[in-house]
């Protein structure tokens, strides 16, 4: 068995993914780079959920983010969330 807080911290990452908001997010972001302002349109959402929501999931390593001047372009921070979604969604499909 896992160390327990080991386990606290695999419940949390799970938590982030309990949101379609952030999900959709992930699947904008995969394979490409985007910043703030295109990640809401292709969502549809607004900048200011887009950018609270990308808050959490820095927070939990999912994303990562680059300066471009002014402009802040985020992408999946490696290929274990590509994963992880891959894996959920073959899962949910079965």
């Amino acid at each position: 068995m896992p160390d327990e807080e080991l386990l606290y911290d695999l419940a949390d990452l799970f938590k982030v993914f309990a949101d379609t908001t952030r999900i959709k997010i992930l699947y904008a972001l995969m394979g490409t780079e985007r910043c703030v302002a295109d990640i809401a349109e292709l969502i549809g959402a607004t900048q200011s959920a887009v950018s609270h929501q990308l808050r959490t999931l820095k927070q939990a390593r999912l994303v990562k983010f680059q300066r471009d001047g002014k402009n802040v372009i985020y992408s999946l921070s490696d290929d274990h969330v590509y994963t992880m979604l891959a894996q959920g969604m073959t899962h949910i499909c079965e």
